[in-house]
């Protein structure tokens, strides 16, 4: 039997509570299939505060041989700023295992009322996640001065920007082939202007792919008026970061929205987390809505070659929320989802 090692960090807030609600489904569906070994590591801003950095020195080499990694939740904004908590552990891993494509699917679960009045939707969102807007290029100078100068360089690589590109192609071939890249390319005529151009010459290599260019302000009103036009949309780190909580919005909130950080040529572990975030203010009280998490573990499970298993995660997740279950927040809790969901795996 295949055993599967994973590096869970539950890390802050509900991330905790996730986690534990996802690994109790996910090792549930694994019976008799496959095997999970689980290794907690306590890395988060409670880890910051104790030891003055997000992760310890070797953490990158320590996640290096594990299939995949977990992630719960990070940030506690009242302690450790989030610029902090960020570039301290969930950017350093994406980077170091080159975990480039961010999948966020967007559609509306049966039984959740999204606030739209549009019909059924079904959106990819593929965002580039290692350079672009948050290369971390930039600096101050003159800081607390009246000439203070701050400066935030976007880092775009003709192999970067390719590479999402044929990845998300290759998502829209799988898929309903149409396939919208999003720029600002009126506006930002050098780095966008550039994404276009490469967006042209890869489409060449998909002629049965239908390809959109648009704005991302425009794509931002087509994502409201008529998300059902939508198939596959491809944005850079910072237009991807935007439109993925937008689609989190319609398709009834951040309680059902569930992602991917994914290394394609798996020359390292991909990572997989809930977008919610911490949620401070109803930390440990048992109301986090864990159908986002839950369902970034069975996109873990298809990463890893377990795509029966995945589906099944799927329709179970599908088969509560149509009994109304987890459709609402603070209508269930977490144990009482987490339950559900078991059960429907059972039947």
């Amino acid at each position: 039997m295949t055993c599967y090692k994973l590096a869970l960090i539950p890390g802050d807030g509900i991330g905790v509570d996730v986690t534990d609600a996802t690994m109790e489904v996910l090792t549930a569906a694994a019976k008799g299939v496959f095997s999970l070994e689980a290794t907690t590591f306590p890395w988060s801003c409670a880890y910051y505060l104790k030891h003055g950095a997000m992760m310890p020195q070797d953490g990158i080499e320590t996640l290096r041989g594990f299939d995949a990694i977990y992630l719960g939740a990070v940030g506690w904004p009242n302690t450790v700023p989030d610029s902090v908590s960020l570039h301290g552990l969930l950017l350093p891993i994406r980077k170091a295992f080159t975990q480039y494509a961010n999948i966020r699917p967007h559609r509306l679960l049966p039984g959740v009322e999204g606030p739209l009045r549009a019909g059924a939707f079904d959106i990819l969102c593929i965002r580039e996640n290692t350079e672009g807007e948050y290369s971390g290029a930039g600096g101050r100078v003159h800081q607390g001065q009246d000439n203070e100068v701050a400066t935030e360089t976007a880092i775009f690589t003709r192999k970067g920007v390719e590479r999402i590109l044929r990845f998300a192609f290759d998502q829209a071939r799988a898929r309903r082939r149409h396939l919208t890249s999003v720029t600002k390319s009126n506006a930002q005529k050098y780095s966008m202007v550039f994404w276009d151009e490469i967006t042209d010459l890869v489409a060449q290599d998909y002629p049965d792919v239908t390809v959109s260019h648009m704005h991302i302000d425009a794509m931002a009103a087509k994502m409201v008026m008529a998300p059902q036009d939508l198939d596959v949309i491809v944005a850079s780190n910072l237009f991807g970061d935007i439109l993925t909580d937008l689609g989190a919005a319609i398709q009834g909130g951040l309680g059902f929205a569930a992602s991917a950080n994914i290394c394609p040529d798996c020359s390292g572990p991909s990572m997989f987390e809930p977008v919610h975030g911490s949620a401070p203010d109803i930390a440990g009280q048992g109301l986090a809505n864990p159908i986002a998490a839950i369902w970034s573990g069975a996109m873990m499970l298809d990463h890893l070659g377990e795509r029966e298993t995945a589906a099944r995660i799927l329709t179970a997740i599908e088969g509560v929320t149509a009994q109304g279950i987890g459709c609402r927040p603070g209508s269930h809790s977490t144990s009482q989802i987490t339950a559900a969901i078991l059960a429907a795996l059972e039947a």
